[in-house]
């Protein structure tokens, strides 16, 4: 918009040149006048990606008019397409590329011939030419980018065809232009801040709709294809009876199918959150999240940026406990957001009643060894700490709620952040510890994963979960020596990605299954031999692990 504002300034100040229009054309001077402007408002607004990205498309559109060719719309579209990524292969990973060159594409393909406005209509015949091209716009954007914005976030606004019927319009016409002219007139920008805050409030009203978006779970393949040609044929300019075979095509995009385990079975995701812990164990119908990773920073956390839209990828709508293990910031830095976000069902940690994440309103227990409970043939129990400890200890670590989860084909072993004397007191206790999977303790840190405690759980695969160069040294070489010389796959997630234990016993790594080509194939040390050892009595591994 600011090119095309920009050029028609340029051009309507060229032509008062007599000189300069016998050197240039004025046409022709308003095209390059707008590219640079729009260089330099691209710069002003930090050279951003997308910003680029419309430099390099009205750069190609320029190149071609000053050259005198005359290719079709789509053409064009194409080279800028074929420029923006020549420029940036990287465009091509980002959902704005697709959006923006898709948006085009669709106003392009669903244009239909038709008779222009006579020459001697009125101006209302004008006025509403141009509403109901504005309406169509929109609806086309609207229809035919929801199957995309489906595939790439999970969600699809239903209130954004409103939405965008006033913030486009007030965007284009007032706000933009008055805060332009402030850089001449500085009068000019408390009136577009106050245009931006209404706008801000309108907005924010229509998100809090009960039914402002839609969600649903990340789709296969060929739900998504299907879904692009739905969406495809909804808006081409064809008979409707062929319009509307794009609504069925359309649904198994927005309700795909769920897999869930079956009774008596679960699945497990160790998440990738960096230096921290997030695990999400999934029954047949019931989904627990165990801790929920770290704080990145003020503004950032594993619950935000990492869980949350996991579980939507998912299509996991309802937390039935969140179990988080100790106070810890990279145990519980993310539960705030996933207790904000609405959905948990209930609350299990070892935290002090005066913890700001009590205040949530969800109901609320402490996590005490004895505790059990069965979820669709699956058991649970917790085995530490005791209720006695709750007032007797003060390290959190200590504290960590320890729990175990049997099913029919496997078992897992949650163990927080417990040291060396914890282990030795579960020991000592004679609890059930042995389990084929252990998240193993504190990270892999010294403090932890003693010989007796492992020779107890006799695991056949344990899954740290550490940052990449994590700066405490996690998992520490000596503890998984330790694990490997025992026959036992060692799994670390700075090197795995997200862990996923399917609930017949097969495993994948993330990294494994969706590598991208600037990811380092590295085998980690003893990984083969660690795989030769579980044969037999452990499940067929994924390439992750050979």
């Amino acid at each position: 918009m600011f090119a095309w504002l920009a050029g028609a300034v340029v051009g309507a100040l060229w032509r008062r040149g007599g000189r300069l229009m016998l050197w240039l054309p004025a046409p022709t001077a308003a095209r390059w006048g707008g590219l640079l402007c729009a260089c330099a408002y691209a710069v002003l607004a930090g050279w951003g990606v997308p910003a680029q990205r419309t430099v390099w498309m009205i750069g190609v559109v320029v190149l071609l008019r000053t050259l005198g060719l005359r290719w079709p719309a789509r053409l064009v579209l194409l080279a800028a397409a074929v420029a923006v990524t020549a420029i940036d292969p990287w465009a091509l990973l980002q959902p704005g590329f697709w959006l923006s060159f898709a948006a085009v594409g669709l106003l392009m393909a669903s244009e239909s011939p038709r008779a222009g406005l006579a020459i001697d209509a009125t101006r209302w015949a004008r006025l509403l030419a141009t509403l109901r091209g504005g309406l169509r716009t929109q609806a086309v954007a609207t229809v035919g980018l929801a199957p995309l914005t489906l595939i790439f976030f999970q969600q699809l606004s239903l209130v954004g065809f409103a939405a965008n019927l006033v913030a486009i319009p007030l965007v284009t016409l007032l706000i933009t232009p008055l805060a332009l002219i402030g850089i001449l007139v500085p009068a000019c920008w408390p009136l577009a801040g106050a245009l931006v805050q209404g706008l801000s409030a309108l907005l924010a009203l229509l998100a809090q709709w009960p039914l402002a978006q839609w969600t649903a779970a990340a789709a296969p393949l060929w739900a998504a294809l299907a879904g692009l040609l739905g969406g495809t044929l909804l808006v081409l300019p064809l008979p409707w009876r062929w319009r509307a075979l794009g609504l069925p095509l359309l649904l198994p995009l927005l309700a795909p199918p769920l897999l869930r385990p079956p009774h008596g079975g679960f699945e497990t995701v160790v998440a990738d959150v960096g230096q921290g812990t997030a695990v999400l164990l999934r029954t047949r119908r019931h989904l627990l999240v165990y801790d929920a990773g770290p704080r990145y920073s003020p503004a950032a956390d594993a619950g935000q940026r990492v869980l949350l839209p996991l579980l939507r990828a998912r299509g996991e709508t309802r937390i039935d406990l969140l179990m988080l293990s100790h106070r810890d910031s990279d145990h519980v830095g993310g539960a705030a957001a996933l207790l904000a976000h609405g959905g948990v069902a209930a609350l299990s940690s070892s935290l002090a009643d005066d913890h700001a994440l009590l205040a949530s309103g969800v109901a609320h227990s402490r996590c005490d060894a004895g505790q059990s409970w069965v979820w669709d043939g699956v058991h649970f129990e917790v085995l530490h700490p005791r209720a006695e400890d709750h007032a007797s200890v003060s390290k959190a670590n200590a504290l960590s709620c320890v729990l175990r989860v049997q099913g029919e084909r496997h078992s897992l072993l949650l163990s927080g952040d417990i040291e060396a004397a914890q282990e030795a007191a579960l020991l000592a206790r004679g609890a059930a510890l042995r389990s084929s999977v252990l998240l193993v303790p504190h990270h892999g840190s010294r403090t932890s994963s003693t010989p007796a405690f492992i020779d107890a759980v006799a695991p056949h695969t344990a899954v740290v979960q550490a940052a990449y160069r994590s700066r405490y040294g996690h998992p520490a070489p000596d503890v998984q020596a330790r694990y490997e010389a025992r026959g036992i796959s060692f799994v670390r997630s700075d090197r795995c990605g997200a862990w996923t234990l399917a609930a017949d016993g097969a495993s994948h790594c993330e990294r494994e299954r969706a590598r991208r080509y600037w990811h380092h194939r590295s085998v980690p040390s003893g990984a083969a031999s660690a795989a030769a050892g579980a044969a037999g009595a452990n499940p067929p591994q994924t390439a992750a692990h050979r």
